[in-house]
């Protein structure tokens, strides 16, 4: 039966609560909850209706945030990386077009295009175009500074373990002996001579590693992490670092080898959160190549040696 029916189960209240007034200009005391029989709070109650923090539509939950979260988004990359395509495509024909009418007015277009030095100057200068592009585009479209925006983060302190990190990496290099490796490759073309063989050691110890880093960890890795995690993105950016070298190697073997390198620096960009980073492991990795190949070589004089000891040079 209801208590509206049965005065002996109506809620007492403790004596004298009835005559307790609040004092004059004293606010009453806030509850959490009904006052239950005894004149208590109900810790139960108390709980259930207790405030749940809550986010923004669309944000990570409370404790996980996001382990990226850049400025630009995947269509930002994706014109980036659209850009460097073409931009080497037509610097390059540029630069074997004028080395025809400037340098080597003898020679078939067909052979300056094979020539090193024609392929690095192109290239080189393709990367000064791309790199001018990527500040551009960072402080005009989004009013931010390149470098620290891109997560450069100098760590100068840590240069000699970072770099020493790169030098232990070359082991992954051993995994070679046991793949299907090819005897020859398309990369074999810059040590037909020693000038370059030390041209092309001049820019893979220092514009090539800095031009992927700046695109496969400064730009790709932050919005692959944002979408996916940091795993998914140490991942796919490893697949991708890997999948751009098959030109110059044609060996899924080698590319596997090159893959396993960008889950290095992936890593190292993840951990440190810095690119600057991830680009002196990248060009430590490559000095020692390089270094290897040159002993191995008797200092590129003997370039019959040369891509067995330096076959995934990056």
């Amino acid at each position: 039966m209801s208590s509206s029916d049965n005065p002996q189960f109506e809620p007492q209240l403790p004596a004298g609560a009835e005559t307790q007034e609040p004092a004059a200009g004293a606010s009453e005391p806030a509850t959490a909850g009904p006052i239950d029989p005894e004149g208590l709070t109900s810790a139960p109650l108390l709980l259930e209706t207790a405030p749940v923090p809550s986010s923004p539509v669309g944000s990570s939950p409370v404790g996980s945030p996001p382990a990226e979260n850049p400025l630009w988004n995947g269509w930002d990359v994706l014109l980036i990386a659209l850009l460097t395509i073409v931009t080497l495509i037509v610097v390059e024909l540029l630069t074997v077009l004028g080395a025809r009418v400037f340098v080597y007015p003898h020679l078939r277009l067909s052979d300056l295009a094979q020539k090193p030095l024609t392929a690095l100057v192109g290239e080189f200068l393709s990367y000064v175009a791309v790199i001018t592009f990527m500040i551009m585009f960072m402080e005009g479209k989004y009013r931010a500074p390149f470098w620290r925006t891109i997560g450069w983060n100098w760590r100068g302190k840590a240069t000699l373990k970072l770099f020493g990190i790169g030098v232990l990496t070359v082991s992954l290099d051993l995994l070679s002996r046991y793949l299907p490796m090819p005897k020859s490759t398309p990369f074999d073309q810059f040590f037909a001579h020693p000038s370059d063989a030390y041209l092309m050691a001049a820019f893979a110890i220092s514009f090539g590693p800095l031009m992927e880093e700046l695109f496969f960890r400064g730009f790709l890795y932050p919005v692959l992490a944002r979408r996916t995690g940091i795993t998914g993105a140490v991942l796919l950016t490893s697949v991708l670092f890997g999948a751009i070298h098959y030109p110059q190697y044609r060996s899924w073997a080698a590319v596997l080898v090159v893959g396993l390198v960008g889950v290095v620096l992936a890593l190292v960009r993840a951990i440190t959160k810095s690119v600057a980073a991830s680009f002196v492991v990248h060009a430590g990795y490559n000095t020692t190549l390089m270094v290897l190949a040159a002993v191995a070589t008797d200092g590129f004089r003997h370039m019959e040696k040369a891509s067995a000891a330096s076959f995934s040079l990056r």
